[in-house]
């Protein structure tokens, strides 16, 4: 993609028809895994430690996975890792002010590694999944 250093130009999204509603459902998700970061949670979810880091990882990789097929500006996905990876550092430390919740380095690795993840991915095939959808399902579907 072209250098295009301009706010406009980072973050267009000129691939994609359904801007508005695809970047509502990613602000949901960041809403979602907000407030799923600093609930209470029932004590015998604690218990699984494997599981709670694959947790981790699936859900920061969903996160910047989805925001990465929406800006495929380079610089635009740097921007998300970096934010995506400061937001799981902020998580882990406001669970460290909850009384019902700990702070883990742990979770914190298991998040930017899914960061990391997705944002590679995001330069193969899975990166084009949501143009993919939106082209051949929705665009069938409603023709205008």
């Amino acid at each position: 993609m072209p250098f295009n250093f301009s706010p406009h130009g980072l973050l267009s999204i000129p691939h994609l028809r359904y801007k508005r509603f695809w970047l509502g459902v990613g602000v949901l998700g960041v809403l979602a895994v907000i407030y799923a970061s600093i609930a209470t949670i029932p004590v015998e979810m604690k218990k699984f430690l494997i599981e709670d880091k694959l947790m981790h990882t699936v859900v920061y990789a969903c996160l910047m996975g989805w925001f990465a097929q929406i800006y495929k500006h380079d610089l635009a996905r740097l921007m998300f890792v970096a934010l995506f990876i400061a937001l799981g550092v902020a998580m882990e430390l406001a669970q460290g002010m909850v009384p019902s919740r700990q702070f883990e380095y742990l979770d914190m690795v298991a998040n930017t590694s899914g960061v990391v993840l997705a944002w590679a991915l995001a330069y193969t095939g899975f990166g084009g999944l949501l143009e993919w959808f939106e082209t051949r399902c929705l665009r069938s579907q409603f023709k205008t």
